[in-house]
């Protein structure tokens, strides 16, 4: 199997021996960033420690990051958009592109509901502030509906699968890799996605101290993850294996999820800046965030040359 080899120039601006103190405290979402990096071999001749902390959703992992638990990690942008709002201090460094069928609303094998239309009146767990969240305020205002023709019920991931597999909800709006786990071990039915409805973006994020004091850091991580994406993409198989290992799973779920997602690492560039601001903008009109933010003011475009040279573009 054929790996990504990284040279030399990986290492941006800093000696060996001054990395050698440095330690990364990197958040992952099931395993994500991680399992892409392990599975392109770009973890290898890392000259700094990655400390990974894993979290099960954005939302704890934001948190986190808040908190100075962590330094940077991977984050849809509906829940970087909550947390920038709600005053975390927290810059995206990074834009992750990919296609939306794998944000859904879910909804049991043997649930009469055949459309997001039949779900008017119903109960959809999601939780708040997330690109669950995102998708039933985008698919609520396409149809001309509001709040008020659904009954939200906030529920963290593992809440909400109890809550989904028990019958206490009738759909669950979600994202990967809980849409796959449920469509290839439970049969469930996606009846919306995201596809249409919202930008499709996630962010790598990082505090702003991070940003000033461990930029050297940050810029060589971003890169070996762009190039770790960019293998991905032709070798989908060789990283739903080690993501399966890693988190557990049947590789079926992640061949599931991967094959469609398509997902790779772009520089912030104007088209990233006015996809976020339509995030921020749908938050602001749905009143989930009390005023709006600027999108270019929470984007950090310095780590576009890093980023460029990781994806070779």
């Amino acid at each position: 199997m054929k790996r990504v080899l990284l040279a030399a120039g990986l290492v941006l601006a800093f000696t060996a021996s001054a990395f050698a103190q440095v330690t990364l405290r990197v958040g992952d979402q099931k395993g994500n960033a991680r399992a892409v990096m392990e599975a392109a071999g770009v973890l290898k001749d890392v000259p700094y420690t990655i400390a990974w902390k894993e979290f099960v959703a954005a939302a704890p992992l934001l948190e986190a990051l808040s908190a100075g638990a962590i330094e940077t990690g991977l984050v849809g942008d509906a829940p970087f958009t909550f947390a920038a709002a709600s005053g975390v201090p927290v810059k995206a460094i990074a834009a992750i592109r990919q296609t939306q069928e794998g944000l859904a609303m879910l909804v049991p094998e043997n649930s009469p509901i055949k459309s997001f239309d039949d779900l008017k009146g119903k109960k959809i767990a999601t939780g708040r502030g997330s690109i669950g969240h995102q998708l039933v305020l985008a698919a609520l205002e396409s149809r001309g509906w509001t709040t008020n023709d659904i009954q939200l019920v906030f529920l963290p991931p593992s809440d909400a699968k109890v809550a989904y597999t028990q019958g206490s909800v009738d759909a669950w709006s979600t994202w990967e890799p809980y849409v796959s786990q449920e469509e290839v071990l439970f049969k469930s039915r996606r009846v919306i996605t995201g596809e249409g409805l919202t930008p499709g973006l996630s962010f790598q994020v990082a505090t702003p101290a991070a940003i000033k004091e461990q930029r050297a850091a940050l810029e060589d991580f971003v890169q070996r993850l762009a190039a770790a994406r960019a293998w991905s993409l032709g070798n989908v198989e060789s990283y739903a294996e080690t993501w399966g290992r890693l988190m557990n799973i049947p590789p079926a779920v992640p061949l599931n999820w991967l094959k469609r997602a398509q997902v790779r690492i772009v520089p912030i560039d104007d088209a990233v800046v006015a996809d976020e601001q339509k995030t921020i903008d749908l938050y602001a009109r749905t009143g989930l965030i009390k005023e709006r933010l600027d999108a270019a003011a929470i984007l950090d475009r310095s780590f576009t040359a890093a980023i460029a040279k990781g994806a070779g573009l």
